[in-house]
């Protein structure tokens, strides 16, 4: 989960609200907020158009279940790469 907050007071504060329990542990990541004319218009209204976009989406799947998905296809990408080689 990504979000946006500012710091006032001594306290970070989401500008949305969070999907947490109450006094849910989290683990916090701390990137400042670029300076517009530092990147320039066009790179900052394509980063803020990607935050919103993203905003909304759900959160990607971890190590755990990309090797379950993975482990349903049937052969090996071994075998697969080896066979697109030769078909060259």
């Amino acid at each position: 989960m990504q979000v946006d907050a500012v710091y006032q007071n001594g306290m970070l504060k989401p500008l949305q609200s969070l999907d947490l329990a109450e006094n849910e542990r989290v683990v916090v990541s701390i990137t400042q907020e670029a300076d517009r004319s530092a990147l320039g218009q066009i790179d900052a209204d394509f980063v803020q158009g990607l935050r919103r976009r993203l905003a909304g989406a759900e959160a990607a799947p971890g190590l755990e279940e990309v090797r379950r998905r993975l482990s349903k296809i049937p052969g090996s990408m071994t075998a697969d790469f080896i066979a697109e080689r030769e078909d060259r």
